[in-house]
């Protein structure tokens, strides 16, 4: 359960528009590029602009193949109209995300049947030697970047087993790199042949032919635990959307949308994190609140980020309801702070706050150790939409930043909610 990253501030996994989203503290879509576009195999270069320490990660000489690795009802989204009010609506795209969440969720319950979700890999190793050379560094590499660019979220993995913490970083490497492409300081160069290159190169990351060793490090994540490629298409998805797409008519397009690049990263991770022992959930339960982790976060960065994304001539609000406010384009531009924005703005906030709650739902379902990161992200990110209202929601001109002491404090009570016994056990969280 994480999310991808935004374009300016720090947030928790691979959430902006941005992972994320996603669980993840990274910035949405700040950092630099790891990859370039070149006509080499995969349609992508490593890349040298980004550093840990003097270790260049993206300057990764590997010119062949790597070759160290063996090979209920639709979820319901909650309408926002200018007063304030709620209503329940069904959109289409909601019923294409449910379908996606219901195969990954088959895809889990199949593999916790068997017990044994290691006997996907096609050649079973004792995890010392799994992680020996190659993979090992590939691995460390991808701890590196986490750590660089995810220091709250990092520190939290460190609770999960190793096995699981190593596949969580290379989850997030791949979404940051992905989230890079369209954001990053070569994003002006990026074509939609460049991002079909890169689609291409995540189904050799799947069929076990990675390119470089980060690569590596997500082949053999997606080889051991029952992660389904179709979340990863779906995000290189939503990075097309970037590349042509300003405005969005609806919350129908804005849903699918925040699904592409951040609702994503929940049904990406949380095979990796696994389901307690103790939950008596649905599986698809589990699921559906992963994704309503991704969906809130990244609407959140959304009412934080309009008035930044205004002057890049980019508005990520359902154009509908802004009519219906009695708002337009002009007043977004303008950075009008009115009674009527005010009030369209409370709306949005009911329907972010109603989909962090539904996200509670699944994260107590989690196993214990990897709760902590996605109670953390849930906490952190639903305190920037109190201080937009602090704000008196002006996000045009004054940027919803929580203290960092405020940071540290929830960081704790995340602790806490980590430790509680799944809700399906009857455990109020209160």
């Amino acid at each position: 359960m994480l999310s991808t990253a935004s374009r300016s501030a720090g947030s928790p996994v691979c959430a902006r528009r941005r992972p994320g989203a996603r669980f993840f503290d990274v910035p949405r879509r700040a950092a630099t590029l790891l990859a370039r576009v070149d006509g080499r195999r995969g349609g992508l270069a490593p890349s040298c602009s980004v550093r840990v320490g003097s270790d260049p990660i993206g300057c990764l000489e590997v010119e062949p193949p790597w070759s160290g690795v063996a090979p209920a009802l639709p979820l319901r989204s909650v309408v926002a109209p200018a007063d304030g009010s709620l209503s329940v609506a069904v959109p289409s795209s909601e019923q294409r995300v449910h379908d996606v969440v219901l195969k990954q969720a088959a895809l889990a319950a199949a593999a916790l049947a068997a017990a044994a979700p290691r006997t996907v890999r096609p050649v079973q190793l004792a995890e010392p030697e799994r992680v020996a050379g190659g993979l090992k560094a590939a691995f460390d590499r991808c701890g590196e970047v986490c750590k660089e660019y995810a220091k709250t979220f990092y520190l939290a993995t460190q609770l999960m087993t190793p096995e699981r913490r190593r596949a969580i970083w290379a989850i997030y490497v791949w979404c940051r790199r992905t989230d890079e492409l369209v954001d990053g300081p070569n994003a002006a160069h990026i074509s939609a042949l460049a991002l079909d290159r890169w689609e291409s190169r995540l189904e050799d990351i799947f069929a076990g032919r990675p390119y470089d060793m980060l690569d590596a490090a997500l082949s053999d994540t997606v080889a051991a635990f029952p992660v389904d490629i179709q979340p990863f298409r779906d995000m290189i998805e939503g990075m097309r959307l970037d590349l042509t797409k300003s405005r969005y008519g609806s919350f129908d397009e804005l849903y699918l949308y925040c699904y592409y690049v951040a609702g994503t990263v929940g049904l990406m991770t949380v095979p990796v994190m696994g389901v307690s022992p103790d939950s008596k959930a649905k599986t698809e339960t589990v699921y559906r609140g992963a994704l309503a982790l991704g969906l809130a976060n990244q609407l959140t960065n959304i009412l934080r980020d309009v008035g930044e994304d205004a002057r890049r001539g980019r508005i990520y609000l359902p154009l509908d309801e802004l009519e219906m406010a009695g708002l337009s384009e002009e007043d977004i531009f303008h950075g009008r702070v009115t009674d009527r924005w005010r009030s369209f703005m409370r709306g949005q906030i009911t329907r972010a706050r109603a989909f962090f709650r539904q996200a509670e739902e699944g994260a107590t379902e989690l196993n214990q150790e990897s709760r902590w990161p996605v109670w953390a992200s849930l906490l952190l990110y639903r305190q920037i939409l109190d201080e937009i209202e602090a704000n008196d929601y002006n996000n045009f001109t004054r940027r919803a930043y929580v203290p960092k002491a405020k940071k540290l404090l929830a960081l704790p009570k995340a602790y806490y909610r980590s430790l509680m016994l799944p809700s399906s056990q009857g455990q109020s969280l209160t």
